[in-house]
This record gives structure tokens, C-alpha cells and sequence, in this order.
């Protein structure tokens, strides 16, 4: 063990969705087929009128204030009031370099313990962990669309004797790419024992249904929002993200600006320029044509892998399915999602990174390996998508589920 590096450092891994990214791609240069469903990244081009705006103040080269820009926050606290319809003002928002750092300063600020439903994003515990978090698991099933019941949530909260806990809510959810249907009971709980939620809204915006709903609006005065631009405006790249942190929690919010102005300062101020355009401007037609490819490619992949040997929830939003193999017998996911990769090129993540037990064959398949800029141009001027248009847009999953569901029968 290294004597400069603390234990608890010692201990951590890489990202699970970064590592198996970096994997892919080198299995790739060494002349491997592979297809990269392991890694969830938008593979849609940025808005043309968001690149636009980051030309136009290429210039801008001065530190921003640390909470951020202030014509972005007012564009912000607006999008919210309209897409979610929040009461946030200016003063609410937070910018950050992605969603991931604020979430990782706000669990080194809070004191108390960490709520978990099973399955997680998978930086959710590893923060809890550098932040010395004790973190509590609840586990769910695909019988409660990989969310927790009321009943659950309360009967965990009943077992912890420190109450101050936070509670993480993702909806549209990675890994499972489900939709959360029971936010009012859940946000009931959440009152009476007096959380705080963190809901993670970065997928919101790619909510099939065009029915989104944020626990927020249920529970207004101990819900963070955290959401930002890598998903629905494929600017992941970017980094920039947001927390709207209402004001009954201001002493969290201030603590937090501290935390931002010793760490990263301000996001890169061109960048935050930029993002006042992604938040005012009107980007319904390119959303309806990102929603319609995701949508049609996620059901495509999910009618063609159900079957008596794999078990899988159809997708609600987002671009992710959480298949489990019944036929598969391994020691563990991870060995699983090696042979999956091995024998058939297909990159997965394990449901173990997403705080599952190891022992069920589950696995996290993201349905991005295409050209998005191609697909998304065809689909701009397309009424209807049909598997044809799939197989010439996005061949990398229909080969890759043949192979997914070749491998599952071989067991």
C-alpha cells in the first residue's frame, strides 16, 4: 500500500461506465468487434444553435461568480418553472462542471446517511464512500419498476437510528431506463421523516411518454434538482450541470458555493454563455426527433430480446434496458457480462455495479452504439421509423442484440 495515498482512496476503482468505455475501445483498436452497449452516452449531435452560441463567446474568458452565471440561472429557474413547473429563482441554482461534482460536494457537506434504492447509478455509493457516508441499500425488484415502495422506503428508515438521511431518486432511472410511478408516496415518507431528496433529473427531458413528473413538485421544500445538458443536448462533453436547491435548504446551498469556490471555481465561462441558448431556446423539433429514435430503438431491442430465457422491463425514457439471463449460471455479473464480451463482443455492465447482488445475472445494455447525427437527420424529415430504417442507422444494434440473444440460447 502506498504511504501517500490515504486508505479509504486505496480502496476505490474506477468509474464502472468509464472503465468499460475505455475497455471497448481498446478491444477496438487491437481489431476486435465490439459493440458498445456498456457505456451511456448521448450519441446525438449538440444543437445547432447551442454550438452557434459557444462560437459567439469563444471570447468570454473572465471567472464567472461561483454559483454562475447570472443570465443562466434566470434561464434556467424559467425552463424549470416550464418543463417541471418548479417555483426556483435564480438565486436557487447552483452551476457546476456536471451534475457528478456537485453531487460529490453536497455528500462531503451533508451530515448524516445515505439511502440507496437498488439499482443505482453507479457513482452514487462510490461519493458516499469518499465522503464517509454510511450507505443503506434498498433493494427493488422489476415488479415495482425497479423502484422502491412507500412501505419499503419507510420500513428501512424505521431501522436506521440516525434519521438525517438523504435519499437519491432517479427517474427516468439508470440502469433500468424505468419510470418512478409512485413519487407522491414516496415523497410522503420523505415529509414525514423529514429527508432530504436528491432527485436526479438528467434523463427528464427524454421521457418517452411526454409526461414527466418530479418528485419536486410533491415535495418541494426538501427536494434538490439536479439535472444538466450531457443528456437530452448530448453535450455530455460539456460539463455542465445544476442544482436547484429550494430555499428551506439554503444553509446546504451556501455550504455548497463554498465547497464550489475552493474546488473547480466556476464551469468555463464560453460554456456557461452557451447553455443560456440550450435553456431558452426552442428545441422541441430536435427533442421529438431524439425521443422518436430512442423510443423506437429501445423497443426494438426490448421486443427482441423478451423471451423465457431473458427477463427484461420495457424502457420509459433515457436509452437504457436492465436485462437479467435466467439460463446464465456464473459466480457473479461481472464473470457473466466477461463471457457476454468475450464470446460475442456485446460490452454490458453488471448489475453488481449498480449495488445488486452479484449473484443475480443482471446487466445494465445501453442502446447508443449508432450515428446519432446521421439517424437524427433522417429522422427530422421522417413521419414513421421502421426496422429498416434501424438496420441502416443504427446496425450495431441489430447485430448486437442477434448476438445478445444467440449467446442467451446457447446456455
Amino acid at each position: 500500500m502506498n504511504k501517500f495515498i490515504k486508505d479509504q482512496i486505496s480502496k476505490l476503482k474506477p468509474s464502472a461506465t468509464l472503465a468499460i468505455n475505455e475497455e471497448s475501445n481498446r478491444l477496438k483498436k487491437s481489431g476486435k468487434k465490439v459493440y458498445k452497449f456498456g457505456f451511456g452516452q448521448s450519441p446525438f449531435p449538440i444543437p445547432k444553435s447551442v454550438v452557434s452560441a459557444l462560437k459567439v463567446n469563444a471570447d468570454k474568458h473572465t471567472y464567472l461568480p461561483m454559483q454562475g452565471l447570472e443570465e443562466l440561472r434566470s434561464a434556467i429557474a424559467s425552463y424549470l418553472k416550464k418543463n417541471n413547473n418548479n417555483d426556483f429563482e435564480k438565486e436557487d441554482i447552483v452551476i457546476g462542471p456536471g451534475t457528478k461534482e456537485l453531487m460529490l460536494l453536497t455528500q462531503i457537506i451533508f451530515q448524516g446517511e445515505v439511502l440507496l434504492p437498488a439499482p443505482s447509478w453507479v457513482s452514487y455509493q462510490p461519493q458516499a464512500f469518499i465522503a464517509k457516508n454510511k450507505v443503506h441499500w434498498i433493494q427493488t425488484t422489476s415488479n415495482s419498476n425497479w423502484f422502491p415502495t412507500a412501505e419499503q422506503l419507510e420500513d428501512k428508515i424505521k431501522s436506521i437510528k440516525n434519521k438525517n438521511l438523504l435519499l437519491f431518486i432517479n427517474s427516468p432511472n439508470n440502469p433500468s431506463g424505468t419510470v418512478c410511478k409512485n413519487l407522491q408516496e414516496i415523497a410522503k415518507i420523505a415529509k414525514k421523516y423529514k429527508l432530504i431528496i436528491l432527485s436526479d433529473e438528467i434523463y427528464s427531458q427524454l421521457t418517452f411518454d411526454d409526461q414527466y413528473k418530479s418528485i419536486s413538485n410533491f415535495y418541494p421544500e426538501g427536494t434538490i434538482v439536479s439535472t444538466g445538458l450531457s443528456k437530452w443536448c448530448g453535450a455530455g462533453g460539456w460539463r455542465l450541470g445544476f442544482f436547484a436547491i429550494p430555499n428551506q435548504l439554503r444553509e446546504l446551498k451556501n455550504s455548497l458555493k463554498i465547497l464550489c469556490s475552493e474546488s473547480f471555481t466556476s464551469v468555463s465561462a464560453p460554456i456557461q454563455y452557451a447553455a443560456v441558448e440550450a435553456y431558452k431556446g426552442d428545441h422541441s423539433a430536435y427533442l421529438t426527433a431524439v425521443k422518436k429514435i430512442l423510443s423506437f430503438t429501445g423497443n426494438y431491442v426490448y421486443e427482441n430480446l423478451k423471451s423465457n430465457t431473458i427477463n427484461v422491463t420495457k424502457s420509459e425514457g433515457g436509452f437504457y434496458l436492465f436485462p437479467e439471463f435466467s439460463k446464465a449460471k456464473f459466480l457473479s455479473s461481472s464473470e457473466m457480462c466477461k463471457d457476454i464480451l468475450n464470446k460475442t463482443g456485446v460490452a454490458l455492465l453488471p448489475g453488481s455495479d449498480f449495488g445488486l447482488d452479484s449473484k443475480k445475472m443482471i446487466a445494465r445494455l445501453s442502446y447508443t452504439d449508432f450515428d446519432g447525427a446521421n439517424f437524427l437527420k433522417y429522422t427530422l424529415g421522417s413521419k414513421k421509423l421502421d426496422n429498416a430504417d434501424l438496420k441502416k442507422y443504427a446496425p450495431n444494434i441489430v447485430d448486437g442484440v442477434l448476438k445478445l440473444k444467440e449467446w442467451s440460447n446457447s446456455l
